[in-house]
C-alpha cells in the first residue's frame, strides 16, 4: 500500500515510515544511495548523546586552530565559535543541529572520542548496532562529501528514530 511519489514531487528521494509500525507509508527512490550532506549531524549528535552523561552537559570544551581551520578550509556551514573559545558541552549538541555548525559536530567529536576520525569509527559502529551497515558508512562526522560517505533516505530515517528515541537528543 506504499505511495510511489512521482516526478511531480521534487525531491530524488524521499522516505515517509509509520515510526510505530515501521511501514512505509510514502517513497520515491528511497533505497538509492546518497550523500547525506548535513543530516549527518543527526547521527553526530546521536552518537555523542550516547557518550555523554547528563552531568558533562555543563562540562566545557575549549576551540582549538585545528576545528576553526578545518571548518574554513573546507567552507563548512559554522555556529561561529572563535578560537580558544571556551563552550559548554550543551552548546555544542545545539550547535551541531540547530545551525548545522561543523565547529560545534567536531568539538563534539574531539570532547567525545579524542578526534574525528575515532569518533568516525563510533559512528559507524552505530550503524551496525541499528542495522544500517550494508547501505550506510560514514567518513566524517559534519556530512562533507566524499564518494564513501553515504546512506539512503531508509537509513536516515531510522538513524532520525533513534536520536528521537534517545532522551538527550
Amino acid at each position: 500500500d506504499t505511495i510511489q511519489l512521482g516526478e511531480d514531487f521534487p525531491s530524488r528521494c524521499a522516505v515517509l515510515v509509520d515510526l510505530d509500525t515501521r511501514t512505509v507509508l510514502a517513497e520515491k527512490n528511497a533505497d538509492t544511495v546518497i550523500s547525506p550532506a548535513s543530516m549527518t549531524k543527526v547521527l553526530t549528535v546521536l552518537v555523542a548523546a550516547e557518550h555523554i552523561t547528563e552531568a558533562e552537559l555543563d562540562d566545557t570544551f575549549t576551540m582549538t586552530i585545528d576545528i576553526t581551520d578545518y571548518c574554513y578550509v573546507n567552507d563548512c556551514s559554522v555556529v561561529g565559535f572563535e578560537l580558544d573559545e571556551v563552550v559548554p558541552v550543551r552548546e555544542l549538541l545545539y550547535g551541531t543541529i540547530l545551525p548545522s555548525g561543523a565547529d560545534a559536530a567536531l568539538a563534539l567529536a574531539t570532547y567525545v572520542a579524542g578526534s574525528q576520525e575515532a569518533f568516525v569509527e563510533l559512528m559507524n559502529d552505530k550503524l551496525e548496532e541499528l542495522g544500517l551497515s550494508d547501505t550506510a558508512h560514514f567518513t566524517n562526522c559534519v556530512g562533507l562529501y566524499d564518494e564513501a560517505h553515504a546512506c539512503t533516505v531508509t537509513d536516515m530515517a531510522l538513524i532520525l528514530k533513534a536520536a528521537m528515541e534517545n532522551d538527550l537528543c
